[in-house]
């Protein structure tokens, strides 16, 4: 402490003022540099929230103490508390996802609450559950659904509802499945309504056009089914990777009802028979009339003929034999197939290390075609083609490198720069700031002070500016004083004066040094 004071006193006010301003605009720099070390990283909590959802977040930090950073409709908290913050609010339903719910009719009562607020508030909790259904999928990241529900006339039919659900998804563009189940989702939530009724909108690709061609998309399945099925048997035999299927289907696109309707006329067959039976007698008396018949007790002659007949009749009703079919041929069956399978060669490796490739046995081939056939359920009858090969496979280079947990990603590289470049500036500072300031060594240039470095750091006078140099006899010097004899020491000098003065201040280095700063103090007090 004393040398640093009596330094300070020494020096002269132009350096004490250039010390004090160095000092400050060390400590300043050092400041502004450990703030940008230590500033605190943001990071994304929540964007695009409606402003009462990002409203109910920003009051939920708040309450908590924690600090965030609104900026636009975004809003960023510290980086390592980013996910337990997610956590801890979604813990209380925020942000809120989707509109309002059913929690919209708790609030109707009996009293001032007309059918027609009712019906109203139904439709918009009905909206914004389904919304919140819509947003249960990880990748929807927000939707919106508006249905349409034509009043009820009482002379006139109603209409079918209708709705429309605006979406945006994680992915950017919404893809035609999902288009496909979000109608479905959205017509069996309502009653009346059809698929075709709801309108899919993605926020990126505009409007989502319904699918159309039902059949391409089963053709699609059902390929990627048999070739599934197929590859997992062939690796059973040949191992995995050693066998590539692929497989083409022609399927039928038309609809097709056929309705036929045949008669027999050999096949009768009897429906009814109906069978009347008649049969009756006739009698015919001829009588003459005589006194004796008219008497009571009279017998009169009597002469007449008799007959009977009968009559059977059968109506036997016959049907003719009538074949009735009706056959609707819907699309979607398999007109064609055509399978291509490459099978993997054998692969033996020789005593010497070389390896040799060869193709597989024909009864293997032979065994193999056969399981693929019938696995496919080939049908030669309709034109189906297989054709299977034994070839060798081309081995691939593997692409890139494999991803191994480090040291590294676990530490913050804009950190580690920032701490080395603030140790690089405060060595800097203290070697050519700091140091020459407090050890009172300036160093000036030969052609302003006429000196030049000398031995031990110190600096002596140029020969221009020196003149003639002192003649030193038996240890003493002339003219110049504060030194004394070396004892006990005869001095030979050198012609060279400059020589001479240099071994001169190095027999007499603390003289030598007084004598030095009193130069150039004085030189510094006449400037």
């Amino acid at each position: 402490m004393q040398n640093l004071i009596s330094l300070w006193s020494q020096m002269n006010l132009r350096r004490q003022v250039t010390l004090i301003g160095v000092t400050i605009a060390v400590f300043a720099l050092v400041f502004a540099i450990s703030r940008v070390t230590g500033r605190t990283d943001y990071a994304l909590l929540y964007a695009g929230l409606e402003p009462q959802a990002a409203g109910e977040i920003v009051a939920a930090l708040e309450q908590r103490g924690i600090p965030y950073e609104v900026r636009g409709t975004a809003i960023h908290v510290e980086t390592t508390s980013r996910d337990a913050i997610r956590m801890t609010l979604a813990a209380e339903g925020l942000p809120a996802a989707g509109g309002a719910g059913y929690e919209l009719l708790d609030g109707l009562s009996g009293f001032g609450t007309t059918s027609q607020m009712f019906d109203a508030a139904y439709w918009r909790a009905k909206e914004g559950e389904l919304a919140r259904t819509i947003l249960a999928n990880p990748s929807i990241r927000n939707a919106r659904v508006h249905i349409a529900q034509s009043a009820a006339q009482p002379f006139r039919k109603s209409a079918p509802p209708t709705a429309s659900v605006t979406v945006t998804t994680v992915a950017g563009v919404a893809s035609t499945e999902q288009a496909k189940a979000l109608r479905h989702l959205v017509a069996a939530a309502i009653s009346g309504m059809r698929p075709e009724d709801v309108s899919v909108i993605d926020s990126v690709g505009g409007l989502v056009p319904p699918e159309t061609d039902t059949t391409t998309a089963a053709a699609a399945d059902r390929e990627t089914a048999l070739r599934q099925n197929v590859e997992r048997l062939l690796e059973a035999r040949v191992g995995p990777g050693n066998a590539v299927v692929e497989l083409s289907l022609d399927l039928v696109t038309d609809h097709e009802q056929i309705t036929e309707r045949k008669f027999d006329p050999q096949g009768r067959v009897a429906i009814s028979t109906d069978t009347t039976e008649k049969s009756g007698t006739n009698r015919d008396i001829n009588q003459d009339v005589t006194v004796a018949s008219n008497l009571p007790e009279g017998d009169a002659g009597q002469a007449g003929s008799q007959s009977q007949n009968s009559e059977t009749r059968e109506r036997v009703n016959f049907e003719v034999s009538e074949t009735q079919r009706e056959l609707i041929r819907a699309p979607g069956a398999i007109r064609r197939m055509t399978v291509a399978v490459l099978v993997n060669g054998l692969h033996s490796q020789a005593a010497d290390g070389s390896t040799s490739w060869q193709p597989r046995p024909e009864a293997e081939l032979a065994d193999l075609r056969e399981l693929v056939a019938s696995a496919v359920g080939l049908d030669t009858a309709r034109g189906d083609v297989l054709t299977l090969k034994s070839l060798s496979f081309e081995s691939l280079a593997p692409q890139g490198t494999l991803v191994e947990a480090g040291w590294l990603p676990q530490i913050d590289v804009m950190q580690l720069v920032q701490v080395a470049v603030l140790a690089l500036v405060t060595l800097v500072l203290g070697l050519f700031v700091l140091r020459p300031l407090l050890t009172g060594t300036p160093q000036r240039r030969q052609d302003e002070t006429g000196l030049l470095p000398g031995a031990m750091g110190g600096m002596l006078p140029s020969p221009a500016s020196m003149g003639e140099v002192p003649r030193v006899v038996s240890g003493e010097i002339d003219d110049i004083s504060g030194f004394t004899d070396i004892p006990g020491e005869s001095v030979e000098l050198p012609d060279d004066p400059v020589d001479r003065l240099r071994r001169l201040i190095e027999a007499r280095q603390t003289e030598s040094v007084q004598i030095l700063r009193g130069w150039l103090e004085d030189s510094e007090e006449k400037a």
